[in-house]
């Protein structure tokens, strides 16, 4: 692939399409604004600013299109783009860690995939390359070719044909599928409500010159007027539209969840109008996360997170990728021993002491004195009522004390805490970058302190952090992390390894 490759045409159209979704708001405001009787030629002028604002973005995308080419030769992807100047980007294929296919309706219509370039080093928030629109064909030699020159460059690639053969029996396994009950709990129990929700109110805010605001308050009165139970209804109502759109944005994003096992990388499929393929590393994993929300908790279910370094994760502001939407927590362990072997997931944690829970009690408590204490004020005598959310707050902070706690095996560090879902973290003593014991004055005078181990994730970091263990504890972690070799390690009277 030595000659110059260029995107399919559609790419100009996904690329007009892209631009035009960040321009949506100026155009509809001057389209807007070009409403009503025209009566000279400043009257058009919004309207003929929208227009030049879609033309413009048409032809960069037809331009962009025309000048992008892309080739793999000496070893390194190139990439000629750009649309007033045209820029060159040549990426060694050693620093390439992934490629990420996706497939949208577009895509899917004329049998293309769109490639993601992660590299080793690359920005967070971005992939390091991106390949719009190429046919599926052209995607895989690309796969090929790269996965071939790594394995020509390695010198303890041995026997690489049979490695070969190995690697597509493992990647042609399925390891894990989603069911659809599995993902219906999920889109059930998410926080996906409140997305909607947010991006509705920010959408309107747009508008806010345009919507007649007053007029749809004062035609809302009369509803008031109906009384409490018309209001409580017509709430509950859009919450409940609110949250059957969450539903099936979840079930869109993650329908036919996929994960597959090859020998060096886990790789996922998932989506129903937008597919996706996702490729981690296994050399690149840096922690594992086991997440569970209160709901999924007493149901006994869980979410599974990696921490990968320098790639990007599903979220363009993480490097975390998610491996099990949504499984049992048994199933989940079973599965994770067996994909990561020198990790240990049975091990029962070291509870926090006794004494720490005043401290987790007092700061929740502590967060909703100035609401509360404004309620009764500015509601008395009847405020008085909302006292009782000091009781909802000590509960808050007593089940965050019980949630937490740490546990050290061999090379291994676990940290559980939560905020409101409970977070399980395991990392290997060699991917921990740092680590401090932290101790504030108020828990000296207890005899407590906080541990924080920051890993790499992304191209950033991650902290992971437990507070108000016993201070010997977070001694005891310390001297475990300064010690170079897990031999040297003295637990006392911990077996200092995994027990199933």
């Amino acid at each position: 692939m030595s000659d110059p490759q260029k995107l399919h045409p559609i790419a100009a159209l996904l690329t007009f399409l892209k631009e035009l979704k960040n321009l949506v708001f100026p155009v509809v405001f001057l389209v807007l604004m070009g409403k009503g009787q025209k009566n000279g030629f400043w009257d058009y002028l919004p309207l003929a600013g929208a227009g030049v604002m879609v033309l413009f973005v048409l032809i960069a995308g037809v331009v962009k299109w025309l000048r992008f080419t892309y080739r793999l030769e000496e070893g390194e992807l190139k990439i000629e783009y750009g649309l007033f100047i045209k820029k060159k980007r040549y990426i060694p294929i050693e620093r390439i860690q992934s490629l990420h296919i996706s497939e949208g309706l577009l895509h899917r219509a004329f049998g293309l995939v769109k490639v993601s370039v992660e590299t080793a080093g690359g920005a967070e928030s971005e992939s390091e390359a991106e390949l719009t629109a190429i046919k599926k064909a052209e995607a895989q030699v690309l796969q090929q070719f790269i996965k071939q020159e790594k394995k020509r460059k390695s010198e303890s690639a041995v026997n690489s044909h049979a490695d070969e053969a190995e690697e597509a029996d493992h990647e042609d396994s399925i390891f894990y599928r989603s069911r659809l009950s599995e993902l219906l709990l999920m889109a059930a129990t998410s926080g996906g409500i409140g997305v909607v929700l947010s991006a509705v109110f920010a959408f309107l805010s747009q508008f806010q010159d345009v919507i007649p605001y007053e007029k749809i308050f004062k035609e809302a009165s009369h509803f008031i007027e109906m009384g409490v139970a018309v209001i409580a209804f017509i709430v509950f109502l859009a919450l409940l539209i609110a949250w059957g759109v969450s539903i099936g944005l979840t079930l869109l994003r993650y329908a036919g969840f996929t994960l597959r096992k090859g020998k060096e990388n886990l790789m996922i499929q998932k989506g129903l109008l937008e597919k996706q393929q996702l490729t981690i590393p296994v050399d690149r994993v840096q922690g594992i996360t086991i997440s569970e929300n209160p709901l999924r908790q007493i149901l006994g279910y869980c979410s599974v997170h990696l921490e990968s370094a320098g790639s990007r994760g599903e979220e363009e502001d993480s490097a975390s990728m998610m491996i099990m939407p949504m499984v049992k927590k048994e199933r989940a362990l079973n599965m994770l021993a067996e994909l990561f072997p020198d990790y240990c997931f049975s091990a029962e944690l070291t509870p926090l002491p006794a004494r720490a829970a005043s401290r987790y009690i007092g700061r929740a408590c502590l967060y909703v004195l100035l609401p509360i204490g404004a309620a009764v004020w500015f509601f008395w005598p009847f405020g008085l009522g909302f006292l009782a959310a000091f009781m909802l707050a000590a509960l808050y902070g007593f089940v965050r004390f019980k949630g937490a706690g740490w546990r050290i095996d061999g090379r291994q560090l676990t940290i559980r805490a939560r905020k409101v879902s409970l977070q399980t973290s395991f990392v290997l003593k060699n991917r921990i970058q740092s680590l401090e014991v932290i101790q504030t004055w108020r828990q000296k005078q207890k005899d407590l302190a906080s541990v924080h181990a920051a890993i790499r994730s992304g191209i950033g970091g991650k902290r992971i952090k437990v507070a108000n263990v016993s201070f010997n504890d977070a001694g005891e972690i310390y001297r475990w992390y300064e010690l170079k070799k897990e031999e040297d390690y003295d637990p006392g009277d911990r077996d200092g390894y995994c027990r199933d």
